[in-house]
């Protein structure tokens, strides 16, 4: 089963040396757990995503470039994600307006990596 998402949520990217920090900024309002809730729109061109250190994908520009430099040996260049959304999030759970990010959403990179949510805080929640 799926699990919620929330502000300070590491995740990590195939293509990334380092896990990176989610911070929520799709809202404002919505916690659970005293923590921000996350929505599939955390990860969009307008949001602040996090960066993964150094990105090693071939496919991203940079990375090309720094390997051309180097006379072909694979060379690492700083991560700059370029993403568009999380997919699929959880449709049926709406968080001013907009899906709940849940932990087995992927966000794509548009150089080709795929980031995933690694590990989410945990809280204990008593019910009587």
């Amino acid at each position: 089963m799926a699990n919620p998402v929330v502000m300070t949520a590491v995740c990590k990217c195939a293509f990334g040396a380092a896990p990176a920090v989610l911070s929520v900024t799709s809202q404002q309002t919505v916690c659970m757990c005293g923590l921000l809730a996350a929505t599939i729109l955390d990860g969009a061109p307008t949001s602040n995503v996090p960066t993964f250190g150094m990105c090693s994908n071939p496919a991203n520009p940079a990375v090309a470039a720094a390997t051309a430099a180097a006379m072909g040996t694979p060379t690492a260049a700083p991560c700059v994600p370029v993403t568009v959304s999380w997919v699929p999030g959880c449709p049926t759970v709406m968080v001013c307006g907009r899906p709940l990010l849940n932990n087995t959403s992927k966000l794509m990179c548009a150089y080709g990596g795929v980031i995933q949510i690694s590990a989410t805080p945990t809280k204990t929640i008593n019910v009587p």
